[in-house]
Formats: C-alpha cells, sequence, structure tokens
C-alpha cells in the first residue's frame, strides 16, 4: 500500500511538471515550439492521459496562421470542447471564422468542435454552419455536416425539420465521401422519411461499391428496411396451386409468374461484388442483404465469403457463427459442402466451439452423420467440461432428428454413464431421460441401469432426471422403484431443492399404482415436505396430499388423481437455440443477443403488391435546345442522309458525303423497303431513367449545357462543359475478323457528352462484314462485371457483306479504369470483347476563367494534389506543342493564361463530375512542374504518369 500510495504521489508530480513546461511552451513566441508542444500534447491523448488542464493554454492558438498548429489545436478541441464549455464558448467567434478558412481540413475540424460544445444556446449558430458547410465545394467539408447533424439533433430534437431539409440536399450529393455520411444521419434523425431516398436509390446502388467501408455497412443496412417496403417478396416465384378448385383459377394463377422488379435486381446486383471485401462488417452486411431480400437460390451465393470470416480473429468468428447457426437451420445445403470448416478445433475458445457444434446439428442429416457422430465421439472425451456436455445434447438432438441412428445414439449415451467424469454421467442421463420418452416400452433395461448408477451420482438435474423416469415408468420397474423411494426418503432433508420436487412426485405416483408397498414411505415424505423451507416444496406437497389421500375435505378432483399424475405426456423436443432467432434481423446486436435492443428497428413484411416504381424515376433535363436524330443503329448510307438536315457530322469527309448522297433514288427506295422498320428495344434490367432524344449539341458556346462540381447545389459558380479541341481520335481494336468468323470491331471514345446519361462516357464502334455473307441479329449479350452499367446500342437486324455501320454506346465506368465486358453476339456465335479506358477519356472538358482556376486549385491542396517534375521533350517545348499532347492524352479543356511559362487545363470526372486540375509550369531549361489538383487521388497518379509520357517523348 506505501508503495503504491507513493508510486502515485510521483507521478502526480510530474504530470503537474509536464504540464508546466508545456504551458511555457505553448505561450512561447516561436511557432516550433508551440508545434511541439501541441505534438506531444496529442500524444498524451493517444495513451489515454488526461490533458484537459491545459486547454486555456491550447483555445488561445486557435487562431494561429500555422496551418500544422492549428490542425492539432483542432484535434485537441474536438476531444475536450464538451467537457470544457465555458471556456470553448469564449473562442466561439475563432471558430465561426474559420468556418471560411480557404483549407477544407480547417473548415472541417472548426464544424467539428462547434458540434462538440453542447449548449442550448449556440444552436441556431450551430444550424447555419451546418447549412454552409453542406453547400461547400469540399466533400469532406460536407462529409463533416452530416456528421455535426446527429449532434445538433441529439442536443435538440426540435430542429428535426430544418435538418430533413440539410439531410434531403446531402441526399443528392454525387460524391462517396458524402454518401455513407448523410446515410447515417438520415437512419439517425428520420428513418421513416423512405420518399427522401425514392430520387436517390439508383444512385446509392451505383456508388456503393466506391463508398467508405464504414458508410457502406450503413447504406446496405439502410436499402435492405427499403426493398422490404418496395418490392414485393422473390419467395412466392415457385408456388403453385395443385389443388385448385377449376382449370380457371390454374391458368390464372401460372399467367403471373414472379417477375422481379429491376431495381430490386440493381440492389442485389451492385452489393455482389462487395462479398470480396476485405472488411467483415461489409461481407456480413451483404449477406444478411441477400438472406433477405434474395430468391432463395441466390442466397447460396454468399456461403464462400460467410466461411472465409472463419479465418478471422475469434470476435468476428463469434459473430458470423450466429448468424451461420440461424442460417443452417432453415437452408442446410448453403453450408453442406463446407462441413468440414465447422470441425471444432483444440486452440478454438468454449464458446467457438458450441456454436460450431450447433452448426455442425443443424447440418446433420442421413448422408453424413456417421461422420458427424465420429467428431462426436471426440468431442465428448475434451478436457473442456462445459463442450462435453454440450455435445452430448448434439448427440441427444441427432438421435431426435434423425430416427436412423436413435438406437445407436442411445447406446452410446447408456456406455457415457460408466464415464468417470461426472459431468459427462450427469448430461447423459438428462439427454437419456428426454430420449426414452420417445419409446419407454423398448428401454426397460437401460431405466433398470440408470437406477443402479443412482447412488453415484450426484448432480441435482440427473438425480431429479432419475426419479422422473421412475416415477413415470414406475410399473415397467415395479421393484426397483420403491427402492429408489426408500433410499430418497432417508437423504430428503439433505437433497437439492429440483431432487426434492421429483421425490414428492415419485411418492404420489408410488401411492396410486403399488401402495401396499409405499403407503407409509409416501406419508413420511410429505410429513417431511409439509414442513421444508422452500415454499414451492411445501405447496407441492399440501396439493399432493388432498389429491392422493382422499378425506372429508377433499373434493371431486381426487377422483381424478391417476389421470392426472399418470397421463401420457408428450416426448419433448430437442430443439436448437437460434430456432426463434430468425426474428430479428442478421447482424444486428439484437439477434446476437436474442432480445430487442434500443434502437432496433423491425425489418418490414414484404408488401403484398408492390409500390408505384415511377417513384424512383429521375428526369434529366437537357439544359440546351437540340435536334433529334434517329438511333445509332442506322446503317452509313442513312447516317450521310440524315446529314442534310443536322447540323453535326459523324466525322465524315464532305466528299465521302457528297458521294453518298449521289446514289440513285431507286436505289435508296430498294434499301428502305429491304430495311425492317427499327423497334425500341427495352432497357438493360435496372435502367429505368427517363428516355430523352438522341441529341447532338449545337455548336453555339453560349448554349452549352453546364455542370455543377461534386454534385454541389447552392452555389451558382458552373464550369461549361465543352468539346475538345484535339482533332485526331485514337481508335482501338475491339474484334479482329478472325476471331469474330468474319465480324470485325473498332471503337473509339469522341469525347462527347453522352447523351444516354451523364455519368456515362459515350463510346462509337464501327462494326464491319468481313465475311462472304451476311451477318444477322448483332447485340450486346451478357456483361460483366455485373454491376456494370451499359446503354447497348439497338439490335443489327442485318449486315451485309463488306458494309459496316456507326453504332453508339454509352457506358458508366465509374471513374475507374477497370475494364467493361461484355459479350458482342451475333444470331449464331457470341464473342468476348473488352473496352479497356485509358484515364483521359473519363474526363470532359471545362471552360473556366484564370482566376476561378487559381480559386479552385487552391481548395484542392494536400492529400488532393499531385505533382511531378518532368523533362520536356524539345519538340514539345511551345505551348501550342503542349497542347496537343496533353488534348492527345485527356480531354480536358485549355484555360486561358495571362503568363506564358504556365499552361493549365481544367476537365471533370463524368460519372462522379469532380473537378480535375492540370497545371504546367515551364522552367528556364528544359524542365517543366507538372501539378493535376483533383480529389480522385488514384486518377490523379494514373494522369500524372500518362502526361510525363507523353510530354517527354518527341
Amino acid at each position: 500500500m506505501l508503495c503504491t500510495s507513493m508510486t502515485q504521489q510521483v507521478e502526480q508530480m510530474s504530470s503537474v511538471l509536464r504540464n508546466e513546461d508545456l504551458k511555457e511552451m505553448l505561450e512561447s513566441n516561436k511557432e516550433s515550439l508551440k508545434l511541439e508542444a501541441m505534438k506531444r500534447i496529442v500524444g498524451l491523448i493517444a495513451k489515454g492521459k488526461s490533458a484537459s488542464e491545459l486547454f486555456p493554454a491550447v483555445v488561445k492558438n486557435v487562431a494561429s496562421k500555422n496551418i500544422e498548429l492549428k490542425k492539432l489545436v483542432y484535434v485537441y478541441l474536438v476531444r475536450y470542447a464538451e467537457k470544457q464549455q465555458d471556456l470553448a464558448l469564449l473562442s466561439i467567434s475563432t471558430f465561426q471564422r474559420a468556418l471560411k478558412d480557404p483549407n477544407q481540413f480547417i473548415r472541417a475540424s472548426a464544424l467539428r468542435v462547434l458540434s462538440s460544445i453542447r449548449v442550448p444556446i449556440i444552436v441556431p449558430i450551430m444550424m447555419l454552419a451546418i447549412k454552409e458547410a453542406a453547400a461547400d465545394l469540399s466533400p469532406y467539408v460536407r462529409k463533416t455536416s452530416a456528421h455535426a447533424i446527429q449532434k445538433l439533433y441529439s442536443l435538440d430534437p426540435d430542429q428535426k425539420e430544418q435538418l430533413i431539409e440539410v439531410i434531403e440536399k446531402l441526399l443528392k450529393d454525387k460524391s462517396t465521401l458524402v454518401a455513407g455520411s448523410v446515410v447515417m444521419a438520415f437512419e439517425e434523425v428520420c428513418p421513416d422519411r423512405i420518399d427522401l431516398i425514392h430520387k436517390n436509390y439508383r444512385k446509392l446502388c451505383n456508388l456503393l461499391v466506391d463508398v467508405e467501408e464504414w458508410g457502406q455497412v450503413v447504406i446496405i443496412s439502410m436499402l435492405t428496411r427499403y426493398a422490404r417496403t418496395q418490392f414485393t417478396s422473390p419467395w412466392t416465384e415457385n408456388k403453385a396451386f395443385y389443388d385448385s378448385d377449376s382449370e380457371e383459377k390454374k391458368d390464372q394463377t401460372e399467367a403471373k409468374p414472379y417477375i422481379m422488379d429491376p431495381d430490386h435486381r440493381l440492389l442485389l446486383r451492385n452489393t455482389k461484388p462487395l462479398l470480396q471485401s476485405r472488411n467483415t462488417a461489409v461481407v456480413m452486411a451483404v449477406a444478411q442483404l441477400y438472406w433477405h431480400l434474395a430468391p432463395k437460390h441466390e442466397v447460396s451465393i454468399v456461403t464462400k465469403s460467410l466461411v472465409r470470416l472463419l479465418r478471422s480473429h475469434r470476435e468476428v468468428q463469434y459473430i458470423v457463427l450466429q448468424n451461420i447457426a440461424t442460417m443452417s437451420i432453415q437452408r442446410k445445403g448453403m453450408f453442406e459442402p463446407f462441413i468440414k470448416s465447422f470441425y471444432v478445433r483444440s486452440t478454438d475458445a468454449t464458446h467457438i466451439k458450441t456454436l460450431k457444434l450447433e452448426i455442425l446439428t443443424n447440418l446433420a442429416n442421413e448422408a453424413n452423420i456417421s461422420t458427424i457422430l465420429r467428431e462426436f465421439q471426440t468431442y465428448v472425451k475434451s478436457q473442456d467440461k462445459a463442450f462435453a456436455a454440450a455435445t452430448i445434447q448434439a448427440i441427444g438432438r441427432c438421435a431426435t432428428n434423425i430416427s436412423e441412428v436413435t438406437d445407436t445414439c442411445l447406446n452410446g449415451l447408456v456406455l457415457l454413464l460408466s464415464n468417470r467424469d461426472e459431468t459427462v454421467v450427469a448430461e447423459s442421463i438428462v439427454v437419456i431421460k428426454k430420449l426414452l420418452q420417445t419409446q419407454p416400452t423398448q428401454h426397460g433395461d437401460i431405466i433398470k441401469h440408470m437406477a443402479k448408477l443412482f447412488d453415484n451420482v450426484t448432480v441435482p438435474m440427473a438425480r431429479a432426471s432419475i426419479l422422473w423416469l421412475m416415477g413415470e415408468y414406475c410399473e415397467k420397474v415395479p421393484k426397483i422403484a420403491p427402492d429408489v423411494l426408500r433410499k430418497m426418503a432417508k437423504t430428503f432433508t439433505a437433497e437439492e431443492d429440483i431432487v426434492k420436487l421429483q421425490t414428492v412426485n415419485l411418492a404420489a405416483k408410488l401411492y396410486l399404482t403399488n401402495s401396499k408397498q409405499t403407503k407409509l414411505l409416501t406419508q413420511y415424505i410429505l410429513n417431511l415436505g409439509k414442513y421444508d423451507q422452500n415454499y414451492d416444496i411445501r405447496d407441492r406437497t399440501r396439493f399432493i396430499r388432498q389429491l392422493i389421500v382422499p378425506n372429508e375435505k377433499s373434493g371431486a378432483l381426487s377422483k381424478y388423481a391417476r389421470r392426472i399424475l399418470l397421463a401420457p405426456k408428450p416426448a419433448p423436443g430437442l430443439e436448437s437455440a437460434f430456432k426463434d432467432r430468425d426474428r430479428y434481423q442478421l447482424g444486428t446486436l439484437s439477434h446476437s443477443l436474442n432480445l430487442k435492443a434500443t434502437g432496433y428497428q423491425e425489418l418490414p413484411d414484404w408488401p403484398a403488391v408492390a409500390p408505384d416504381q415511377s417513384v424512383r424515376n429521375v428526369e434529366i433535363v437537357e439544359p440546351c435546345p437540340c435536334v433529334c436524330t434517329e438511333s445509332g443503329s442506322e446503317s452509313e448510307e442513312e447516317s450521310s442522309e440524315d446529314s442534310e438536315k443536322t447540323s453535326s457530322d459523324s466525322g465524315k469527309s464532305s466528299s465521302g458525303s457528297e458521294k453518298s448522297s449521289s446514289e440513285s433514288e431507286s436505289d435508296q427506295k430498294k434499301k428502305k423497303k429491304t430495311k425492317k422498320a427499327p423497334q425500341k428495344k427495352s432497357k438493360p434490367a435496372g435502367d429505368r431513367y427517363t428516355e430523352i432524344p438522341h441529341c447532338l449539341f449545337p455548336q453555339n458556346d453560349s448554349k452549352k449545357p453546364t455542370f455543377r462540381t461534386s454534385g454541389i447545389s447552392l452555389f451558382y459558380m458552373s464550369f461549361q462543359v465543352t468539346t475538345s479541341s484535339f482533332g485526331p481520335l485514337k481508335t482501338y481494336e475491339l474484334l479482329h475478323h478472325m476471331t469474330g468468323k468474319g465480324l470485325s470491331a473498332k471503337y473509339h471514345f469522341p469525347r462527347q457528352p453522352c447523351l444516354y446519361q451523364p455519368s456515362m462516357v459515350a463510346v462509337q464502334v464501327i462494326l464491319t462484314n468481313s465475311s462472304d455473307h451476311a451477318l444477322e441479329e448483332i447485340h450486346i449479350g451478357d456483361q460483366s462485371p455485373a454491376s456494370l452499367n451499359i446503354h447497348c446500342f439497338n439490335t443489327i437486324e442485318r449486315l451485309e457483306p463488306g458494309a459496316s455501320v456507326t453504332v453508339s454506346m454509352g457506358i458508366d465506368f465509374s471513374d475507374s479504369t477497370q475494364a467493361a465486358n461484355f459479350q458482342l453476339c451475333t444470331k449464331e456465335d457470341q464473342f468476348s470483347v473488352s473496352i479497356q479506358p485509358a484515364v483521359g477519356e473519363l474526363l470532359m472538358a471545362s471552360t473556366m476563367t484564370e482566376q476561378d482556376f487559381c480559386k479552385e486549385q487552391g481548395k484542392l491542396q494536400g492529400m488532393n494534389e499531385a505533382s511531378a517534375t518532368i523533362t520536356m521533350a524539345t519538340a514539345n517545348a511551345s505551348r501550342q506543342a503542349i497542347n496537343k499532347q496533353v488534348l492527345s492524352v485527356a480531354n480536358v479543356g485549355e484555360v486561358p493564361s495571362s503568363q506564358n511559362n504556365f499552361s493549365r487545363f481544367a476537365g471533370q470526372t463524368v460519372s462522379s463530375r469532380a473537378l480535375v486540375l492540370v497545371s504546367l509550369e515551364l522552367s528556364e531549361s528544359s524542365g517543366a512542374l507538372l501539378t493535376i489538383n483533383t480529389e480522385k487521388s488514384v486518377m490523379a497518379s494514373m494522369l500524372l504518369q500518362d502526361l510525363k509520357q507523353a510530354l517527354a517523348q518527341a
């Protein structure tokens, strides 16, 4: 004790001295000392030590101009603002000024500190700050505003309506950084407002793969509940009414097969790739989504992923095994091929062993029971007594569920009665007692054997089980049962309560069946029970006495004593402990605890009739007038004929147009007659966006469509999307004519806004028939990955030998260079092809002023910036050459520059509208500094490499 108190005093003194040194450093005039002090303070916090005494000294530096120091100060303030509210309030004006700071991290940190001050008086200030941050250009700040919504709601629930308006705006945000946070705010503030999700449903499904792991779990959980309210059950598809009264009714039933809603399929398709996630919570979230939403024949795709998680830490194993135990009760076939994965290892903890045992028991059937029982024989010998007892219960369940092995299991349990381990013997007796109830007439010898062991059994539950068997089947052991009662009369007062109750029951039953031998014993035991300390035993004794011993006070009930006590009893069912857990959603805390936890939201039942699916349609409004043309599946002759009516050409020269237009009218009429009328094809599943005409944007710059960056809706500054001035386009081979059996295909990126969806990259494919026979029904087949969103060209009914046709496609690459794999099909053949985009083709050119460029570049610093020094080729020294090389690599627009040594370019990513800024600063030598600023760090590094290679080569 003395040493402990001295140690504590020494620690306190050292803490005081350390705090004094840190205060001096924080009050110093040198920025370096302040920065070092803050690093030490943050280090102390990370170690779990208190630094709250330094709050006054730290908060003075909140207005420092040093960015690194300011960041550390905000880290400290977020930690202690709630504890030191009064001091934090004194600096609230500083926090408000920091909300306007050019650095996005400072703005976010200021909002985080402001929302951590839990004082009702600043609620209006917090609300204003959240609204401003929700419209910030930085997705990191918008993400922080979504986090602040939850804090403000817990502080003042009356602000709910205003917060819902902010949530509604943030739900429209296209940044993957914001999606998870705003859905979490939605779940916290207004989980019942599913009307806010309708328009954003498809966007959330498509963004899901790119959202951070924490956000993926939250979004999947929310979409699971949403889907259960908007789609009909997929589990009714195989129902058939064979017993219908009339053929007419049967015909009506068959005429309406289940058809899955495309949006339902979209959710399942986009979550499937996440089964490969390294995050176990994401895999578990997808598994529960498939369990609750997918057709029964598709649920099995989650099996391998769940089994893979069993290699994780034991905490993860415990949760996964709990969910598998619930799933294996209803669908054994899912996990039967992986039964060896659930074999118990010697290094497993007891709770892991028990869960694996539960799953093995659920998976047992006639085919594998012999293998499982051999495993169980080993488990019974385990030194872990609790596990050995659980194994005996599992053997009992197998014997009950599979009648072919009932006798085998029963004989094995009888052999365990001679085990030296008291726990094993006791559990065996309890299980045997339950099994004997299923067929008692065949096992009189087992009951006699258990009676002989009675003196050696000390576990109360086992002794009570033997006494119950003696009483229930006393007529089958008329000589042994009275002797057992005699022994119990001697030790009655020393027995446990449960044993005493069964002794009273045995005495009553023997009194009714063999009163000559047991009358006195019964009266003796009833007298002992009459004065027992436990009131349950006293009540039971009085009841039994009045029931079996008739007297003047006894009523009519005593006449039915035999029918009451000796009535045949149904055999107990040995059921899994996880049988009723399916009432809770898989993967939730409530499912793990098997009780409803605080905040648990019930999974809705499927609607009988699906609500209107048009609520999820998003209308795409074109901001400019346009000239409509026919589908891109027309032949070259028709496209050249239409070129006279449209303002833009498909890339042919004027001479080619004149040649094609000079064809005779008779030839034109013949072709029109032989050609079938174009038919509208339905869009792929999940693509229900409003149909828009295939438009060609006019060349007038003043009417070009504008796109806001990063989904921001509250700022009016916008950047015009332009057509790149770079002329020649690279053409890539899609299918060689030898591989395609005469069909060849080439493709290029026209660098025009896609006409089908704004998030798609436009691709033009030139199909040529190099064979000597016509090719029919050329179309797009299966796609990979399944989550890929492709707008296919309409089926080409017939392509004559030597003819070519140019068709348009739209592919949503989701700002990734991952290849789009699909099948190019004819009537007879299928060919696997792949379109691999260069990173520069995932951009759309933008125009902005030099002032706007510098302003936006200042907001995209730090981790949003990638730069490299390159050695320029001599031929690329001029601005014209630089522009040519840059535009050959990336679809960006040139930004006018007032500095001769600077070349600047601007663009946006097609899918997420993230701003991409490219600047090149030339030095006096042949070197240059190439800088790329964008939120897409991976894209920035890839683009940097491509530009370095292009500018360095002659």
